[in-house]
């Protein structure tokens, strides 16, 4: 079984992003579970979501302690909550930040930065970095396939926004590509 933990803040589409991805996974033909985990339900407050993928079923039910990969949707969170508390070695943690990278990283971490808030506000015109990220986690992860997390964004959104959310998806899962 593999595990993902998206740490976000509230308004920032952690949730959406655990379940869109999940269904992604689920269209690829493997099992996949997402949920939430909330303090304080305020927007901007911190938020966990996260996701399982696995071949067979998945019975576990617990939050995700020692995840395979983590997204961290506000890199202000890094300051204030352990996002990489319990990542695997070989684990990887995409990072939302335009900036050098000068935080401490766990040995046998892989981080790619990607600056997905300046992606959204192009693409989306707002700085919801949701599906940005879910690109970047697709090719980054191998977990799910671009087309898969295409067809998750259109069955979500419509019209123009489903366009553009794609659109997003795309170019993020392009970036963390060629840098690979």
């Amino acid at each position: 079984m593999k595990e993902l933990r998206i740490h976000g803040r509230g308004g920032q589409g952690s949730v959406t992003a655990a379940e869109l991805i999940a269904v992604a996974a689920f269209e690829g033909g493997v099992y996949a579970q997402a949920f939430p985990a909330f303090g304080v339900e305020r927007r901007g407050a911190p938020v966990q979501a996260f996701v399982r993928f696995d071949n067979k079923k998945i019975r576990l039910r617990s939050q995700v302690y020692e995840p395979d990969y983590i997204i961290v949707q506000d890199s202000t969170l890094i300051r204030d909550v352990n996002v990489f508390q319990g990542v695997k070695a070989g684990g990887i943690v995409i990072v939302n930040t335009e900036k050098e990278m000068n935080f401490p990283v766990p040995e046998g971490v892989r981080v790619i930065t990607i600056d997905a808030t300046s992606i959204a506000l192009e693409v989306l015109g707002v700085p919801i970095t949701n599906t940005t990220l879910m690109g970047a986690f697709a090719a980054a992860s191998g977990e799910i396939e671009i087309k898969a997390l295409e067809n998750a964004l259109r069955h979500r959104f419509h019209g123009d926004m489903a366009d553009k959310n794609v659109n997003a998806a795309r170019k993020a899962y392009a970036m963390v590509r060629e840098a690979s």
